[in-house]
């Protein structure tokens, strides 16, 4: 009877394993799905809907439904399939085809992905640094800085060309102050390198490796007490732990991109670590203000000139024209608003108003 057969949508029918295609319409017929030919009353396949399959919405991209000899019936009729699924209670149109119909909606949780992953390094990250701080033993500090060094040496450093007697004269200032440092001068170790493309620098590792290049010391000339000073602030860089905490974040961006990302293969992988190690190298103005002071009472204890290290600054603006409020081609920020301050804090724990600290 008509009442028997209730239409749920018109297509093309395809006999299992053949390419042969007929028209037909899709039924519901005692409570079975079946394929029926446009024009006539046999049926081509039919099953109940469990025995199904029935692929999901995308878009208009016409649906299949798989009986279970492997015959399909293919319709572009995708909202009567939507309506017989609905009123069987088996939902409509798929999660893939909400998603593409309203595009916006992706944009929102992209969105949402980003704004997490910002929020977990703005606030999560630092937290997790200080308890991994609090945490770490010493062999792990060790490893960073080995690494680190190794990859700057395969990259850009070279030994030093500097003559022996100058690095002892730098290294014997440098046991000076060093030996002024709660650790004491045997957790500090000294290190000469050719800089390369790098230039004149200077920088500390996590585990209270300091490296100083021969283009610092020649631009330096005759003044090793100001070297001393640099080198000072260096390691107040390690008794504050800045490195450290400059890797952690690293390794915690690092990990924030690959979670995003998904598996960025091995060799993105290694840029991504090797370039966070780099990238502890460098400070924020705060870390900055914090190793300038430190530098100024090392060698005020040591007994040398505390303020030193401004005339570093006064050298940089000299001679490279690092006048600005910061520089990217440095490891640390703009140099006149630092000098001002060390030549102030000095003058703050001497006690005085020294004119010669000018």
């Amino acid at each position: 009877m008509a009442s028997d057969k209730a239409a749920i949508a018109g297509g093309e029918w395809h006999p299992s394993g053949s390419s042969r295609s007929v028209e037909a319409r899709l039924v519901e017929r005692n409570g079975e799905i079946v394929a029926m030919p446009a024009g006539g009353d046999k049926p081509l396949a039919g099953a109940g809907l469990s025995w199904v399959e029935i692929s999901g919405r995308v878009g208009s991209i016409p649906r299949r439904v798989t009986f279970p000899d492997g015959s399909i019936f293919e319709t572009w009729d995708n909202d009567g399939i939507d309506r017989y699924l609905a009123a069987r209670g088996r939902g409509g149109a798929g999660l893939v085809h909400w998603l593409e119909q309203f595009r916006l909606r992706l944009i929102v949780i992209v969105l949402l992905a980003f704004a997490l992953g910002g929020a977990v390094y703005r606030w999560g990250v630092p937290a997790l640094v200080e308890v991994a701080i609090l945490t770490t033993p010493p062999i792990v500090p060790e490893l960073m800085s080995q690494g680190t060094l190794e990859a700057l040496d395969k990259a850009a450093f070279s030994p030093s060309k500097l003559p022996e007697a100058r690095r002892k004269e730098i290294a014997d200032g440098f046991a000076r102050i060093a030996a002024q440092s709660p650790r004491g001068a045997s957790a500090y170790n000294l290190n000469f390198r050719d800089g390369g493309v790098i230039g004149p620098n200077a920088f500390a590792l996590p585990d209270g490796t300091l490296v100083v290049t021969d283009q610092l010391v020649e631009m330096a000339g005759n003044d090793t007490e100001m070297i001393v000073g640099v080198l000072a602030h260096e390691i107040g860089h390690v008794e504050l732990e800045h490195s450290l905490r400059q890797l952690y974040r690293a390794a915690g961006m690092t990990g924030l991109i690959m979670l995003i990302a998904g598996d960025v293969g091995s060799s993105v992988e290694d840029v991504l670590v090797q370039g966070g190690g780099l990238l502890a190298l460098s400070y924020s103005r705060s870390a900055e203000a914090e190793a300038d002071r430190r530098s100024v009472e090392l060698m005020a204890k040591a007994g040398y000139d505390p303020t030193a290290i401004a005339r570093f600054f006064s050298l940089l603006e000299e001679k490279l024209g690092d006048k600005s409020d910061t520089n990217i081609l440095s490891t640390h920020p703009g140099t006149p608003q630092r000098k001002k301050d060390i030549i102030d804090y000095a003058r703050i724990i001497s006690g005085q108003s020294d004119p010669d600290l000018q």
